[in-house]
């Protein structure tokens, strides 16, 4: 079987935001390092979860993957070309194939803009995509696209419920016809229902227009119904990589085992088959993170080789399962079923 071709090419990617001290003659004093040596491939009509708590870098990854903040160093290529590098009216081109759909649908549509003019908005910018006298026509199947009423288009959104309003941000997403869409935490706002079938119509899309998702989250059980491939993040780091059934049923890293013990499970048999790990402390400071491996002050394995040498990111034997552990073991979980 002919390996899957890779849309987007992430290597080395790191950012780091300046500390700076003084009011006139500002000196650094050190870095936040949100993110901090990343690397992934994203395949051709591949859904790839990535996770970890507040803080881990996963919004910061999400914004330099989409050239909105300027890598320290390393390089996001997109087909081939490099999107860190390109200025003007090449990023500008760039950016077509590379959409957004926010976290929050109450703050990231505009309340002065009617929903045509919202979902319209990229052709206005990327004119040459499609003629003026099109667009309104274009706008109303895109809003008929992700379930919306076509009517609807001279409508603001304070008139759209949460899901409603997702909807709108994704339809805008869609409008440029791009070949990946990073979702930032796109249900995680929304009530429980609602997330289901925002979850469905993504899902729907993606077979539909083969997209590519790179689907940031923080809820493991949510991750699971829409990935092919799971990233783990932990103080700015890929801690683990690998394909669904690999992190959720035979997690290798004791913080992605930390994580999925805290999911909540619905079958009470299950829940006390379950060993629950708690960690200890607060995550570290990413402006001064632990030397070696950087879980090691909350991991219950670590060791004196874990604060002298950080682990790789490498492909436990036998697998394409990536882990950055010097005692990385599989471990089965009782884990939400799909």
């Amino acid at each position: 079987m002919a390996p899957a071709e890779s849309i987007l090419e992430v290597r080395d990617l790191v950012k780091h935001f300046p500390l700076t001290q003084g009011i006139v003659f500002k000196r650094q004093i050190g870095a936040i390092k949100a993110v901090d040596g990343v690397s992934f491939d994203l395949h051709r009509g591949e859904t790839l979860g990535v996770v970890g708590e507040s803080g881990c870098g996963k919004s910061t990854l999400a914004k330099v993957m989409m050239a909105l903040e300027r890598p320290t160093s390393g390089s996001v290529k997109v087909n081939g070309k490099d999107i860190t590098k390109a200025k003007g009216a090449e990023l500008k081109h760039m950016r077509r194939n590379i959409q957004m759909v926010m976290q929050d649908p109450y703050t990231s549509l505009n309340p002065r803009m009617t929903v045509g003019d919202i979902v319209g908005e990229p052709f206005e910018i990327h004119s040459e995509v499609l003629p003026k006298g099109g667009r309104r026509k274009r706008v109303q199947e895109l809003l008929d696209v992700v379930g919306l009423n076509p009517d609807h288009i001279n409508r603001y959104p304070h008139q759209f419920s949460g899901g409603q309003r997702q909807r709108i941000g994704i339809a805008r997403g869609l409008a440029l016809q791009p070949e990946v869409i990073i979702c930032d935490e796109p249900v995680s706002a929304l009530d429980v229902s609602i997330q289901a079938q925002v979850m469905n119509l993504l899902d729907r899309l993606q077979k539909e227009f083969n997209l590519a998702y790179i689907f940031i989250a923080h809820d493991l059980s949510v991750v699971r119904h829409i990935s092919d491939r799971v990233a783990v993040m932990y103080l700015g780091k890929i801690v683990e990589l690998g394909g669904d059934s690999q992190i959720y049923d035979r997690p290798s890293h004791p913080y992605t085992q930390a994580l999925l013990s805290a999911v909540p499970v619905p079958n009470p048999e299950g829940r006390e088959a379950r060993e629950r790990i708690i960690l200890q402390g607060d995550p570290p400071s990413p402006a001064n993170p632990p030397s070696g491996c950087r879980f090691r002050t909350r991991c219950w394995k670590a060791q004196d080789i874990c604060a002298k040498e950080e682990p790789l990111l490498q492909i436990r034997p036998g697998t394409d399962h990536l882990s950055a552990c010097h005692f990385a073991e599989a471990l089965d979980v009782v884990h939400v079923q799909s």
